[in-house]
């Protein structure tokens, strides 16, 4: 399984990921905002995206990083929204985006 061997917190918007493949990705706040799998911007039964990504303002930062558990990561945006579980692998499949 690819993990993350460091999280490096760059700015209020910006984070890098170093995985266990030596692979860097580099995430921006705004864009993980865009794609929060959470049940408040993903339709749970059909998958399909509910939040629109113009309703984000592009300055929009973290407020808060924590790891859950071994499997995820969960930010906290300085527009309110919270409520997402960005798993290391759902992080994995968007870098190539």
């Amino acid at each position: 399984m690819i993990e993350p061997v460091e999280i490096i917190e760059e700015s209020v918007s910006k984070l890098t990921v170093i995985w266990s493949d030596h692979r860097e990705t580099t995430y921006t706040a705004v864009d993980l905002r865009r794609k929060c799998p959470c049940a408040g911007c993903v339709n749970e039964w059909t998958g399909q995206r509910t939040l629109k990504p113009e309703s984000v303002a592009e300055d929009v930062v973290f407020t808060t990083t924590s790891i859950v558990g071994r499997y995820a990561l969960n930010f906290h945006f300085s527009d309110g929204h919270d409520t997402g579980i960005f798993s290391f692998q759902y992080l994995r499949e968007i870098a190539s985006d």
